[in-house]
């Protein structure tokens, strides 16, 4: 009997059984031995992994892929002969009129909340804590190439958002369909159909892998993580609470989306700016000093931090790539998510909802990152060593750190509901697009209910689990997400200036207009002298 009973609790750890004699001459397995070896084992093949993820995420979100996004940007901005920085405000003052907000053409929602939509998907934790991350790797400086990819970034935006809007097609429902995916295959539908269906499938494959990673399961991560840290709440409350909520609203589609974002996006942004503001003024007489070094340290070989940044040592090599890398990150631009909502707009011309969208990017990186940097950057936190680490400030830290200089303690409070408007926001904004590019892998939209109660699932996994490998996989998905746009991109790039081109005309006559109205009296007087 006692080897019996060896021998059953033996089967399938036989590679591993220890049989030892004990001095009765009793055989035994070591059965806690055996488990202690299967764990140390699979510690090993979960470290391999993680290293193995690590290399592949550095080789695709290496140099060729931020040249590319950027080069792309650049490539866009010269053939369209620089409209998109010339009518940058004209395309902010369409973006706030109320004729955006008003239902003009074929679409499921407005101009207005097609762009809150995508700019519910894109503002996100990057812009608090992605910002303070470049900062911290790259320096002060980080914040100038930030700048200078978002407004290469504006041509990428523009044309990605145009495009889908031109190609979009109408599902059995009547419901806009659109995005990069529907671009690709019907651009090129009669000369190379093969070449459009296989990109189009590749990227709207791995835009719903970027909805759950990105999207979802790291988003309700930084919200479960946030306020249990801020607040001590429980990660399974926090996640039964999300999942409730993020159900609800995404079972309404689009239109359920595009009303509360429409109303938490400008209503959470205007919050963490407002906030931001007061943290500046506390610390005006640091600003000059820190907008200095911020220009310093960006164009520098290699320059030190002084007074208000501690021991940080950068270059312009580290401040160029960490701040056109957190750039890409926080706008996304020339990844080709945000041109699935843009698909979804009452547009009455693809060019000026593609103008409309592409003020997402002022507004993401422009504004909100600037303003997180600004704040950083004349708080004198920037290079300190935090006391519960004792290494330097990085990441969310370094941002409540910074709120904290003028707020206290209710500065780490601001920036954790900063953190979850923002995450949960994006939650709701990667729902639609990667519902989208189901929609079109599926190629129906009878199945959007069962990825609606997937995504709602995750939602809950991601808030209760630890999440490592899933950051990794997210990042490379982005980036097999983005490939194939910034090809579509650079093969239509003349169709797009084509098309900005030809519409530039309509935008004139409306500056002319918009100018008579500001001063009548002085067009009176030109008409009168000529």
């Amino acid at each position: 009997m006692t080897c019996l009973f060896a021998a059953e609790i033996s089967v399938g750890y036989r590679r591993n059984a220890q049989i030892l004699i004990s001095k009765h001459n009793t055989p035994f397995v070591s059965y806690n031995r055996i488990q202690n070896t299967r764990k140390a084992e699979g510690r090993v093949s979960m470290d391999y992994l993680a290293e193995v993820i690590a290399a592949v995420d550095r080789a695709v979100w290496g140099p060729v892929m931020l040249v590319l996004l950027v080069g792309t940007g650049v490539v866009l901005t010269v053939r369209c002969r620089f409209l998109t920085w010339r009518n940058l405000p004209w395309a902010v003052q369409v973006t706030l009129s109320r004729e955006a907000r008003q239902k003009k053409g074929s679409g499921d929602v407005s101009s207005f909340a097609a762009l809150t939509t995508a700019l519910a998907a894109t503002i996100g934790t990057g812009n608090i804590v992605g910002v303070a991350t470049a900062m911290a790797a790259g320096g002060p400086g980080a914040l100038v190439w930030m700048w200078v990819s978002a407004f290469f970034g504006l041509s990428s935006k523009f044309a990605e958002c145009m495009l889908a809007v031109k190609y979009r097609e109408k599902n059995e429902r009547g419901e806009m369909s659109g995005g990069p995916m529907y671009t690709m295959k019907n651009a090129w539908k009669l000369k190379y159909p093969k070449f459009g269906a296989v990109l189009s499938g590749c990227f709207a494959f791995f835009a719903v892998l970027a909805s759950f990673g990105i999207g979802n399961m790291t988003q309700s991560n930084s919200i479960a993580a946030s306020l249990r840290t801020a607040f001590g709440l429980s990660e399974v409350k926090v996640g039964v609470v999300l999942t409730v909520l993020a159900f609800l609203i995404i079972m309404g589609g689009i239109r359920s989306i595009a009303k509360i974002s429409s109303v938490v996006v400008p209503v959470m942004a205007v919050f963490y700016m407002g906030c931001g503001l007061i943290v500046i003024l506390g610390n005006l007489h640091n600003l000059p000093a820190g907008i200095c070094m911020v220009f310093k340290m960006a164009f520098s070989p290699e320059a030190a931090g002084g007074a208000l940044c501690g021991n940080l040592t950068a270059s312009l090599w580290t401040a160029l790539r960490y701040g056109v890398a957190r750039g890409v990150f926080s706008n996304e631009a020339g990844m080709g998510s945000a041109a699935i909502t843009a698909a979804a707009a009452t547009a009455d011309h693809p060019v000026r909802q593609g103008y409309i969208n592409m003020t997402g990017t002022f507004w993401d990186t422009l504004v909100v990152c600037t303003i997180t940097g600004l704040v950083i950057a004349c708080s004198g936190v920037l290079g300190q060593v935090n006391p519960a680490t004792g290494a330097a400030y990085e990441g969310a830290a370094l941002t409540i750190a910074a709120f904290s200089t003028v707020l206290g303690r209710t500065g780490g409070a601001l920036v954790t509901i900063g953190i979850v408007l923002f995450a949960f926001s994006t939650i709701l904004g990667w729902e639609y697009q990667g519902e989208k590019a189901f929609e079109y892998l599926a190629g129906s939209r009878r199945y959007n209910r069962i990825y609606r109660l997937l995504f709602s699932l995750a939602v809950y996994i991601g808030a209760t689990q630890t999440l490592e490998l899933v950051w990794g996989f997210s990042d490379i998905a982005n980036a097999l997400m983005a490939l194939p746009n910034l090809i579509s991109l650079l093969l239509l790039s003349g169709e797009a200036a084509a098309e900005a081109k030809e519409y530039q005309n309509v935008i004139e006559k409306e500056k002319r207009l918009a100018r008579i109205r500001k001063n009548p009296s002085g067009c009176r007087r030109f008409r009168r002298d000529k």
